[in-house]
């Protein structure tokens, strides 16, 4: 069973050391890391278009390109690898990834990318910065491909890969209460950019904090990983509004026949 690991707060970072060595202590598993270079949290699905990227190996083998989380599963998936893996699985996040999150990480663009590729994919957080009780999201993180390994030969085999998004509470191992599916709960608008002005008297500015649960009732992620579960979502990439797709219809036909009308008599060719 092949494994590939990315994230996006670096290679170097906590989480992605601890989930290497939870998932490689997994039998019959062989494990790489691809990752950035440094920190690209909120990079969501970018990829570096018009900028060369470069790979390197650190001491202990993982890679690291200097490009967002997407770019290193699309170098892996496309070339670096030399192999198809069956599971790419993204984190350990610092934070959560919950809600609106899910649009601008770059854990879940990560894994993203692994599920565009067809292959099954998972991204993982901790529900809280700080790295607290790591350890026990790393083995909760581990129990969870443990459980879906089996089912990896049959996704393959019939082209049918999923996309998971876990967030995990930064608790002792002995108090998370186990997994629970859950849809993504809703946040309201960010807090107001911060502006500030520098030495040379040029003002900058800093995105604002995330906007406090906006939907945060029974069933969402946000509700689940506050009793204390670490949450299952499963994702998917259309984001067609199809409820309103007969809405916008008679838009579409209204100008469609608008176009096609004959111009009226005497009018200049």
């Amino acid at each position: 069973m092949k494994i590939l690991i990315s994230n996006d707060d670096g290679y170097q970072a906590p989480g992605i050391v601890a989930l290497y060595e939870a998932i490689k202590a997994l039998p019959g598993v062989q494990v790489e890391v691809v990752a950035p270079e440094h920190n690209n949290s909120a990079k969501s699905n970018a990829l570096t278009l018009h900028s060369p990227l470069y790979v390197h190996t650190a001491h202990n083998g993982f890679r690291y390109v200097n490009g967002t989380p997407a770019d290193c599963v699309h170098i892996a998936l496309t070339g670096l690898l030399g192999y198809r893996p069956d599971l790419v699985v993204s984190g350990i996040n610092n934070g959560a990834n919950m809600g609106d999150d899910t649009i601008y990480s770059g854990t879940v663009g990560a894994a993203m990318e692994g599920y565009l590729f067809g292959i099954p994919a998972i991204a993982f957080s901790q529900t809280e910065k700080g790295w607290a009780h790591l350890d026990a999201a790393a083995q909760k993180a581990a129990q969870l491909v443990t459980q879906l390994m089996p089912s990896l030969p049959e996704a393959a085999h019939r082209s049918v890969p999923w996309l998971l998004n876990v967030n995990i509470p930064n608790r002792p191992l002995a108090d998370i209460k186990g997994f629970k599916v859950a849809r993504l709960g809703r946040r309201h608008a960010a807090e107001k950019v911060i502006s500030q002005v520098n030495p040379r008297g040029d003002t900058m500015y800093w995105i604002g904090s995330a906007g406090a649960a906006k939907d945060d009732a029974e069933g969402t992620d946000f509700h689940a990983a506050a009793q204390g579960y670490a949450t299952i979502t499963p994702l998917q990439v259309d984001l067609t509004d199809h409820e309103r797709l007969p809405y916008w219809a008679p838009t579409a036909a209204h100008l469609s026949v608008s176009e096609e009308a004959p111009p009226p008599a005497g009018a200049p060719a």
